[in-house]
């Protein structure tokens, strides 16, 4: 019961070959792997470049500028009470 079996070290000498095994293969995945995460930035930072080069700057409507400018009240004054109904 305390002791390992054959196919318990064949399962790690399996893990063991995958994982240390010929010519860095766990450096060369994680060589991959770096270089994967660098092109996802670089792709993830061009499209926010693009993002802002192509959407127009943000205007106000007409209609808030206009009341601004001549010192209209808003068409909603939170201001005041609400209307008593009998």
């Amino acid at each position: 019961m305390g002791s390992l079996s054959i196919w318990h070290w064949l399962i790690v000498l399996a893990v063991g070959l995958l994982l240390f095994g010929g010519k860095g293969k766990l450096s060369s995945l994680m060589g991959d792997f770096a270089k994967g995460i660098k092109a996802f930035k670089a792709g993830m930072k061009e499209g926010d470049e693009g993002e802002a080069a192509s959407s127009p700057a943000q205007v106000p409507p007409p209609a808030a500028t206009a009341a601004s400018a001549t010192g209209a009240p808003n068409p909603v004054d939170h201001t005041r009470e609400p209307a008593k109904t009998v």
